[in-house]
C-alpha cells in the first residue's frame, strides 16, 4: 500500500493505522495521546477518550460535526479543545498527533527544545519547533497556549511537562514530523551518554539537498523480468520490517539490491518507507533511472559501490538511533565488546559529513577493503552485503552493538575484548 493508497482509505481507518504505528513501537501508552483529522466537510475525526490505544477499531473513532453534532460510542479525547484550535488558525492543516514519547517528553520535562541540526533532513520534515508553557490537560487555556504556537508558524510544538503536539497536511505527514522529531530527541539523549552531539549547518544542509538526482537520465523502457519482481518485493519486505525493528523512520532508510550485472533496483526519495509498495522501487539500469520515479539521493553511492565491488549484491543506508549517536557525537563505535559484533563487522570507521555525496569515492574504496559497515557523521550508517538478508543482519549487529555501548556508559568503564581473544575468533572463523 503506498502513500496513495492511504490518502483514499477513510479518515477512520487512517487513524487506526497511524494509532497502531504510534502504540506499538512505543510513542505513547494506553491511554495517552489522541490524533485527530478534519476532512473537506469540516468533520473532525478524532481518537475516544478513555479507550484503549492498542485496541481500537474504526468504530471506535469519533465524528465531530460543524454544528457540534458527536457521533460515535464514545466520549472525544478530552484534548479535542486543542485539536479545534489548531484547525481554526491554521486551516492549512488536515491532521493532528498528540501523544507522550519518552525522549520528547524528557525535552518537556527539562523544559527544552531538541534541536533538529543533528540530521540533515529532520529540520525539513520537522521545521522550527514550538514551545507551549504548562497548562492543565484538556483545558481552554492549553488549547489557547498550542494554537498561539501554531499562530506564529510552527508545525511542532514541545508541550512543557507533557509531550508533543505536530500537525500536517495531511495525517502521514504530522507522522512524519511527530516520528522525526522524536528521533532527534533520542539520538540527542543517546548522544550524551558518549559525549556532546555536535550539530549541521546550513551550508551542510544545502549541499545535502542539492544531491536528490533528478538529472539522472530516464529510461525508455522497465524490464520487468520474474527475477526484477523478487527483487522488488524482497525490497518491501526488509525496508518495512526495518521500520517495524526501529532501524528505519518514515523519512529516511534506502535500501538497493544488484540485479544484474552493475544494474540494480533502489528504493525512491519521498515516499514514505513502512508504507512502500512494489510499484515504489526503482530500477536503475545502464546509469539511468525509470522513468518517472526518482531514485535515493545516494543512488550515486549505491552503483559505485557495486562498480568497485563485485562481491556485494545488496546496500543499505539508515538511521538507527544508537549507531546515530555515534554518528552525531563523531565517537568510535568500538566492535571489540562481544564476538559476534567483531566477527559480523570488525572495523566500522567514521567518516565526515559528506562522504555520501556523489564523486566521493571513500565509501566504495572502503568496501573494496573489506569494511562492511561505516558510520557517515550527521547522516547515516553505510552496510554492505553479499545479500540483503547479510546486509539487515549486520545493520541488526551494528545497531544492538551501539546500544550495548551507549547503555554501558551509565554503568562504568568498557573492557574490551583483547588482542588474543580477537586472533583466537580470527582462527576460530576466517
Amino acid at each position: 500500500m503506498g502513500n496513495n493508497n492511504f490518502s483514499l482509505m477513510h479518515p477512520r481507518d487512517q487513524i487506526i493505522l497511524i494509532i497502531n504505528r504510534i502504540y506499538r513501537n512505543g510513542l505513547t501508552t494506553t491511554s495517552g495521546g489522541n490524533l485527530s483529522i478534519i476532512d473537506e466537510e469540516g468533520k473532525i475525526w478524532i481518537t475516544p477518550s478513555a479507550v484503549d490505544k492498542g485496541s481500537l477499531t474504526p468504530r471506535d473513532i469519533i465524528c465531530l460535526h460543524p454544528d457540534g453534532r458527536v457521533e460515535g460510542p464514545h466520549k472525544p479525547s478530552s484534548e479535542l479543545p486543542f485539536h479545534k484550535a489548531i484547525y481554526e488558525i491554521r486551516p492549512d492543516l488536515r491532521a493532528v498527533v498528540h501523544a507522550h514519547p519518552p525522549a520528547l517528553v524528557s525535552f518537556s520535562i527539562v523544559r527544552q527544545v531538541p534541536d533538529t541540526k543533528v540530521i540533515p533532513q529532520a529540520q525539513q520534515v520537522c521545521g522550527p519547533i514550538g514551545y507551549a508553557p504548562y497548562s492543565l490537560p484538556g483545558s481552554a487555556a492549553l488549547g489557547e497556549a498550542i494554537a498561539g504556537q501554531f499562530r506564529l508558524g510552527y508545525n511542532a510544538v514541545i508541550m512543557e511537562n507533557h509531550g508533543t503536539v505536530v500537525g500536517g497536511h495531511n495525517l502521514i505527514d504530522a507522522y512524519e514530523r511527530f516520528e522525526a522529531l522524536e528521533f532527534c530527541g533520542r539520538t540527542l539523549i543517546n548522544s550524551k551518554a558518549l559525549g556532546e552531539p555536535r550539530f549541521l549547518n546550513d551550508s551542510q544542509l544545502e549541499a545535502f539537498d542539492a544531491q536528490i538526482p533528478r538529472d539522472l537520465p530516464e529510461l525508455e523502457e522497465v524490464v520487468s523480468a520474474s527475477d526484477e519482481k523478487e527483487i522488488r518485493a524482497e525490497i518491501c519486505r526488509m525496508v518495512r520490517r526495518a521500520c517495524d525493528q526501529g532501524l528505519m523512520m518514515s523519512t529516511y532508510g534506502t535500501a538497493s539490491v544488484r540485479w544484474r550485472g552493475n544494474d540494480f533496483l533502489i528504493t525512491p526519495t519521498n515516499v514514505t518507507r513502512w508504507n512502500i509498495s512494489l510499484d515504489d522501487i526503482v530500477q536503475v539500469r545502464d546509469g539511468r533511472r525509470e522513468a518517472g520515479k526518482i531514485p535515493s539521493r545516494s543512488v550515486w553511492l549505491h552503483q559505485e559501490i557495486y562498480r568497485k565491488n563485485p562481491q556485494v549484491n545488496a546496500v543499505i543506508l539508515t538511521q538507527p538511533p544508537y549507531l546515530m549517536a555515534f554518528g552525531a557525537t563523531h565517537e568510535k563505535l568500538d566492535v571489540k565488546t562481544i564476538p559476534e559484533s567483531w566477527i559480523f563487522l570488525q572495523e566500522v570507521p567514521n567518516l565526515p559529513f559528506g562522504a555520501q555525496f556523489a564523486g566521493k569515492a571513500d565509501i566504495p574504496d572502503l568496501v573494496a577493503q573489506n569494511v562492511s559497515a561505516v558510520i557517515i557523521n550527521n547522516d547515516a550508517v553505510v552496510v554492505v552485503g553479499k545479500s540483503l538478508l547479510q546486509a539487515f543482519d549486520r545493520l541488526e549487529v551494528a545497531e544492538f552493538s551501539a546500544k550495548s555501548l551507549c547503555m554501558g556508559k551509565a554503568i562504568g568503564d568498557f573492557f574490551p575484548i583483547g588482542d588474543h581473544e580477537i586472533e583466537e575468533l580470527k582462527r576460530a572463523f576466517f
